[in-house]
C-alpha cells in the first residue's frame, strides 16, 4: 500500500512545502511509501501520479473542507489509477486542525477567550463546504471559549470585510501559504483586525492526522 495525498497547490512554493512537508512526516509515521500530489498549479498532478503506479493507493485530500476538487475533480481524476484505489474525505473540519488553529493564535500574540473571533476561509459554491465552515466555527469555538464567525475570500459566504470588526482576532482556516492567505491577512487587517494568526502548516497533529485517515481507509480497502 502507498499513501497518495493530494493538495490543491499553488505558486507560491512555500504553499507547495507545506503539503510535502506533511506527506513525508505521515508516511514516516506510517513506514509506507508516501508520494504528495497536487490538483493544480503544481507538479506532480493527482491524476499523474495516481495513473503511474498499480500498487493499491490510499489518498488522503489535503484540503480542508468539501467542495468541487473533493466532490468533482478527485473523483474524475481517480479514475485514471492504475490500480486499487480508495479515496478519503477532506482533513477538515477536525478537533486536531482546531487544535492548531488555537495554537497559532497563540503564537500570534492572541490571548484565549479575549475578543472576537472570526474564521477565514477560502470559499466554495458548493454548500456542503457552508456545512463544513460552521463545525470548524464550532469546534474552534469550543477552544476559544466564545463563537466565531465565519468570513469567506471567494463564493459563497460573506467576505471579511462584512465580518471582521475593529479589534477583530483572525484565524485563517487555510492549510499553506499562498494566495488566499496572503489575501486573508490583508483583508482582515484592513477591517481592523488587531491579530492575525499564521496558516495551520505542517504541524505534527496534522501529520497524525493524515496518518490516523490512511489506516483507517486502508482498513477499508482490505475489506472491499
Amino acid at each position: 500500500m502507498r499513501l497518495v495525498t493530494v493538495a490543491h497547490g499553488t505558486r507560491k512554493a512555500s504553499g507547495n512545502q507545506v503539503a510535502r512537508e506533511l506527506t513525508a512526516a505521515a508516511g514516516e509515521r506510517l513506514g509506507v511509501e508516501a508520494v504528495c500530489s497536487y490538483v493544480e498549479l503544481s507538479d506532480p498532478l493527482f491524476e499523474t501520479v495516481v495513473a503511474a503506479s498499480a500498487e493499491p493507493t490510499v489518498v488522503v485530500p489535503l484540503l480542508l473542507s468539501t467542495g468541487f476538487h473533493v466532490r468533482q475533480d478527485l473523483p474524475r481524476m481517480a479514475e485514471a489509477a492504475g490500480g486499487p484505489l480508495v479515496l478519503g474525505r477532506p482533513l477538515g473540519p477536525h478537533q486536531r486542525i482546531a487544535e492548531v488553529q488555537l495554537a497559532r493564535l497563540v503564537s500570534a500574540g492572541a490571548s484565549v477567550g479575549s475578543g472576537r473571533l472570526v474564521l477565514v476561509a477560502a470559499g466554495s459554491s458548493d454548500p456542503l463546504a457552508t456545512r463544513d465552515l460552521t463545525r470548524a466555527a464550532e469546534l474552534l469555538g469550543r477552544l476559544w471559549g466564545g463563537p466565531v464567525e465565519v468570513a469567506t475570500l471567494s463564493a459563497l459566504g460573506r467576505r471579511p470585510a462584512e465580518v471582521v470588526r475593529p479589534g477583530d482576532v483572525v484565524s485563517p482556516y487555510l492549510l499553506s501559504p499562498g494566495y488566499f492567505a496572503d489575501r486573508a491577512r490583508a483583508e482582515s487587517l484592513e477591517a481592523g483586525a488587531v491579530c492575525v494568526a499564521d496558516v495551520i502548516g505542517p504541524d505534527p497533529l496534522v501529520a497524525d492526522l493524515i496518518a490516523q485517515r490512511t489506516l483507517a481507509l486502508d482498513a477499508v480497502r482490505r475489506s472491499a
